[in-house]
């Protein structure tokens, strides 16, 4: 007995955060703890999934701890599912664990919730050893259902199966039936001689963690704390020790005996590994190598005929041609050493489908744009001969990473891919699963939900937590620089719950999802040595597989990424259109030098151009002035934190203001074409090949060294690139310089590859809105229909190009934008709440049937399907109806008649039922009651517009205020922003708010406006931001005292900033203190006292000219002069002037 006592208590039990919404546990906390007390062995055992497996392993072995890798499966018995739990002894079992894992995925109905029969696992059972299960797990359900002899058929077949690996689990967490369950176990084991084992149920790791833990599952069965009935679990499942799990099973030493013994049965553990390259070499394809040989040989005698050789002399051709093999013969020789034959060939097929199939395929991405066998095989379109591009960058056998091809696809087509390489490699490929989080906001939210605070509370509390993906703060930091929600926690008890449990559970797994563009084709059946998963909420033809991206790659699956590009989308819906007008355009032929391209990027007019919009990138451009594609290239891997300092020394050096540093006269021609500015990481690479001799895999290791920061690498690499420089007559100071000069480049420096290629989508994009303006921007308005901030840009943009927009009209417009001529025709899909889907059909019905006449004769043909309340509102709103029912007031406050006189005509037709009274008048009865009554006015017919459309399409809020423009003298933007005034006032109606903090913590907010000139985005910092945060609300006025930055004086686009920002609506309720009033004569004075006869606060001066002299009155008593008195006077013919 003593020595029973004396051994350690083995936790098989263990839910990390990978049991979704109900483990907090985290692995890298749990191998501190083992860390910290030198425990012996700890046991996984996550609920439905295996996706912590390998992560677990590796992470607890690290710890000197043994991992036993185990999990709960719901088993199929009868009519009922339960969880059991399942260990793996052996390899074996590891395999069958994850069979039965995927099973319970893969081999069920859509509406069913995962689970394996019970013959599934009488089939896999070998390695595994079983355990019965908890109080609410399979045998507990049937036991508290009282279907005993069930269970005790149950455990006879088990005991048949499993032998000796199969044990009745004894646990004592006081949860609610617990006690009974035991009993009955323990005299089960009696009877069938079944062995017991204690275990315990830990889902957390310290006792405090009971009251989050608590929440956290109400977060996972979208339910409240309050609530009685629901699944709730005593104080005692947190990670206890081996004394107190002794002392609490003391009366049992045959189930601590076995729990001790439990380790020494386990002699497997799931281990990373290298790169399990496809092979798709099969009785067709014999030989993977020679296929790859032949079609890349094929492939660039093609490219060359069509890209090269028409553009160069006779002399020259023999020695390109010559060129090109030398360098795919280099290439096929690295790719088929390294048995990347197979990967290749998996890529150019997928991608040579998409193309035959018309899916539109970015012209490459990332490293793999450097290869030349990428470009024969029509991987990439990019010649990375032309460009200078390096293959050792993506591929050399000193890599130390496995590369991947990134593919961008067409986003709208992208799943026509998927599908087809499901149909080519069956069970073979698979997607990758990814886990949402409890990040700040997400955590404060779920976690308000559950302890009942409303909603509206909770979303305001949450939106005080910044929200930047580029810079995630934690929840701590996040409230830390928040003095807001510190006062709320003082004075709401609440809402201090709130922050301490969010604190605790921030950072766990929420969800699962699917990684939206990853993909992995091993060359079997992949759910035999990776769990796998299928998303019932994805529409996906692919499962995924349970390990997340780095498992995968650690489980040495090698990933394909199909990712989406929507700005394809929007090139190809251009091309779309331009065939419409019998224009047909090849862009991938398209000239890289055409001057026209480079003026429209020279001025700065990038609304739409693929990663060159941004208002920093527009000044980068304007400044450059490029004039070759080149540039472009430089730029777009220029423009990123760190390197982009370097832009204004590439701009001088190129203009010939500032002369190139070649750092030493053997690298001039690598670094002449960027000026002497070390840009990208091939030129590290050929820097280091040049001066120190590396080899390009070598150069590769020292790229990639410096790109880490990897400290101890780089100075190994120092040492060898100083030997090979002095060997190549250059001198140590000057190695040890050059070496010191070259480091922080390669820190940032950008792939070339990339920057290449996506210079080239940004070129193509220049292109169409240089030549095709019209087309272009409404197939870029398309892709946006939901996005409004977007559209509000290109509207702005239209109006810059006198391109006319033909506002929402139910008979004019179409579900998309569409151009014809010089006329966009606005997207009706683009209104608020509308729909993409329902307003094609209704746009369908007027093109098949004619105009709707009237809002009867819509009403009559429109399925009710297609026109609910929020559509019919938005359409409304909007103005969509004027054109046949010019009362928008009365429309909308009839949208129910509307939408129940709709639904009662289709149903009557559809039962043959015609009305007693003419369909005519029953139809708009209650709309020509109300004919008479007045429409919205103007103000809230902009406001309703706003609310559609997110921005001012027929009119502008700032209208109604011309006579406060004109008395504070206000500017447009546009012309401050291009004039020399230093300080004016401007005034603007906000169209959006984005608050955030600075690194130091002080919050700032982005503010979209838009003014009767253009649309433009201005800085409110922390002061003023505090003193008008509660008035900066959408679709509000304001008039503001902006100031010009001092620096910068030869930019004319310097920096603006607010002074002072004051409420237009504010400024007319003001009553004037003193008033200036000039009149034309003094026959007027009477029509200028019926105005201002009313008593006030005001001081008022008057002048008048009679008989050629100025007499100035001052009034006695001060009178009433506000905004509206100002108006009314405006308008008056005898007033020469008003200053107030």
């Amino acid at each position: 007995m003593n020595e029973v006592f004396n051994k350690e208590f083995t936790h098989l039990k263990i839910h990390t955060q990978y049991s979704i919404c109900e483990g907090a546990l985290r692995t890298s906390d749990l191998a501190k703890y083992c860390k910290i007390n030198k425990i012996k062995a700890v046991g996984l055992c996550d609920s439905n999934n295996l996706c912590g497996a390998l992560e677990f392993s590796e992470t607890i072995a690290k710890s000197k701890t043994q991992p036993i890798i185990g999990t709960q499966i719901n088993i199929k018995y009868k009519d009922n599912i339960g969880k059991i739990p399942l260990f793996a002894k052996d390899l074996n079992g590891y395999k069958n664990l994850i069979k039965l894992s995927s099973k319970s995925f893969l081999e069920i109905k859509d509406d069913e919730e995962p689970h394996c029969k019970i013959e599934d696992l009488e089939k896999n059972y070998e390695g595994l050893i079983l355990l019965s299960g908890t109080f609410d797990g399979l045998i507990g359900k049937l036991f508290f259902k009282n279907l005993t002899d069930e269970i005790s058929a149950l455990f006879k077949r088990f005991k048949i199966f499993f032998k000796d690996n199969f044990y009745l689990e004894i646990q004592r967490h006081n949860d609610r039936g617990e006690k009974l369950f035991e009993k009955f176990l323990l005299n089960t084991s009696n009877k069938l001689l079944l062995p017991i084992i204690a275990t315990h149920e830990v889902y957390y790791l310290e006792k405090d963690m009971y009251e989050a833990h608590d929440a956290y599952l109400c977060v996972g069965e979208k339910t409240y704390v309050n609530v009685k009935d629901r699944r709730k679990y005593s104080e005692e499942h947190y990670l206890k020790t081996s004394e107190e799990m002794y002392k609490l099973f003391h009366d049992l030493p045959d189930a601590l005996e076995n729990n001790a013994n439990f380790p020494y049965r386990i002699c497997y553990r799931p281990k990373n590994s290298l790169p399990v390259l496809p092979n798709i070499q099969t009785s067709k394809v014999k030989n993977v190598d020679e296929l790859l040989t032949k079609d890349s040989e094929q492939g660039l005698k093609e490219k060359l005929n069509v890209y090269v050789l028409p553009n160069c002399n006779l002399k020259d051709k023999e020695n390109l041609i010559k060129i090109y093999n030398e360098r795919l013969n280099h290439e096929i020789n690295i790719i088929t050493k390294m048995k990347y034959a197979s990967y290749f060939l998996i890529v150019a097929d997928y991608i040579q489908w998409s193309k035959k199939n018309d899916i539109p395929v970015g012209p490459g991405r990332g490293s793999g744009a450097g290869s030349l066998v990428a470009w024969a095989l029509s991987i990439t379109d990019i010649d990375p001969i032309k460009f200078d591009l390096i293959f050792e960058r993506f591929l050399n056998p000193d890599r130390i990473s496995m590369p991947d091809f990134d593919i961008d696809f067409c986003e709208e087509k992208r799943d026509k891919v998927f599908y087809y390489l499901k149909q080519k490699y069956g069970k073979g490929v698979a997607h990758i699963i990814t886990f949402g989080k409890l990040k700040a906001r997400m955590a404060f939210r779920d976690i308000g939900r559950v302890l009942g605070l409303p909603y509206g509370y909770v979303d305001m509390l949450c939106k005080m937590i910044p929200f930047d993906p580029s810079r995630p703060l934690s929840l701590e930091k996040a409230i830390a620089q928040e003095p807001r929600i510190r006062k709320e926690e003082e004075k709401d008890d609440r809402v201090k719950k709130l922050v301490e449990i969010s604190k605790k559970l921030e950072g766990l797994n929420r969800n699962m999802a699917t990684h939206a563009a990853g993909v992995v084709i091993p060359e079997e059946n992949l759910a035999e040595f990776v769990p796998m998963y299928k998303d019932p909420s994805s529409k996906s033809f692919l499962p995924s597989t349970q390990f997340d991206m780095y498992a995968s790659e650690n489980a040495g699956l090698v990933k394909f990424d199909l990712l989406g590009l929507k700005t394809l989308t929007v090139i190809n819906k251009t091309i779309s259109l331009l065939k419409e007008k019998k224009i047909n355009l090849d862009i991938r032929k398209i000239a890289l030098d055409d001057r026209k391209i480079f003026d429209l990027l020279s001025c700065g007019h990038t609304v739409g151009l693929f990663q060159l919009e941004s208002a920093g990138m527009r000044d980068a451009l304007v400044n450059m002035k490029p004039n070759k594609f080149e540039d472009i290239i430089a730029l777009v891997a220029l423009y990123r934190p760190g390197p982009m300092s370097n832009i204004s020394i590439y701009n001088q050096c190129k203009h010939g203001e500032k002369k190139p540093d070649y750092l030493h006269p053997k690298l001039k021609k690598i670094l002449e074409p960027t000026y002497g500015v070390i840009i990208y990481q091939e030129q590290v690479m050929q820097i280091a090949q040049q001066l120190a001799g590396f080899t390009a895999g070598e150069a590769d290791i020292l790229r990639y060294a410096m790109g880490k920061k990897k400290r101890a690498e780089i100075n190994k690499q120092k040492e060898r690139f100083v030997i090979g420089a002095v060997k190549n007559g250059i001198m140590k100071d000057t190695a040890n310089f050059i070496f010191k000069k070259i480091e922080p480049f390669a820190e940032y420096g950008f792939n070339k590859s990339h920057a290449a290629a996506y210079a080239m989508i940004a070129y193509q994009t220049a292109y169409l809105k240089t030549y095709h303006a019209a087309e272009f921007i409404a197939a870029s308005m398309s892709n946006e229909l939901s996005n409004t901030d977007k559209l509000s840009e290109f509207y702005e943009e239209l109006k810059r190009l006198k391109i006319k927009v033909e506002r929402p009209c139910i008979n004019k417009c179409f579900s998309e934008f569409i151009p014809q001529g010089n006329t966009l025709f606005y997207a009706l899909g683009a209104i608020k709440n509308v729909g993409l889907e329902a307003i094609s059909q209704v746009v369908k019905e007027r093109e098949k049937n004619g105009k709707f006449k009237s809002i009867s004769d819509f009403i009559n043909r429109v399925n009710p399907r297609n026109i609910n309340k929020l559509q019919m509102e938005g359409l409304v709103k909007s103005g969509a109806f004027d054109s046949i029912f010019n009362n928008r007031k009365i429309l909308h406050e009839n949208i129910p008649n509307i939408i129940q006189n709709s639904k009662t005509i289709f149903e009557n037709r559809i039962q043959n039922q015609s009305s007693l009274f003419s369909e005519e008048s029953q139809k708009v009865s209650y709309l020509i009651k109300e004919k008479k009554s007045p429409n919205w006015p103007n103000e809230e017919i902009l406001s309703k517009e706003f609310e559609s459309l997110g921005f001012y399409i027929s009119s502008h809020p700032l209208n109604a205020y011309k006579d406060i423009l004109e008395q504070y003298k206000v500017k447009l933007f546009k012309d401050f922003e291009e004039g020399h005034e230093s300080e004016a006032f401007i005034v603007g109606t906000i169209m959006s708010v984005k608050e955030k903090k600075t690194s130091k913590g002080n919050s700032f907010a982005i503010i979209k406006f838009s003014d009767l000139s253009k649309v433009f985005e201005l800085f409110l910092f922390s002061e003023i931001l505090e003193a008008n945060r509660k008035k900066l609300v959408e679709g509000k006025s304001f008039l503001l005292t902006v100031i010009k930055d001092k620096e910068n004086q030869e930019n004319r686009f310097r920096r603006i900033n607010v002074r002072k920002i004051v409420s237009l609506e504010d400024i007319t309720k003001l009553n004037y203190n003193h008033v200036h009033i000039e009149i034309d004569k003094i026959d007027n004075l009477d029509k200028l006292y019926e105005t201002i006869k009313d008593k006030g606060d005001s001081k008022i001066n008057i002048l008048v000219n009679a008989n050629d002299k100025n007499y100035l009155f001052e009034l006695k008593d001060k009178r009433k002069f506000d905004y509206e008195t100002l108006k009314d006077l405006n308008k008056e013919q005898f007033i020469k002037k008003i200053r107030v």
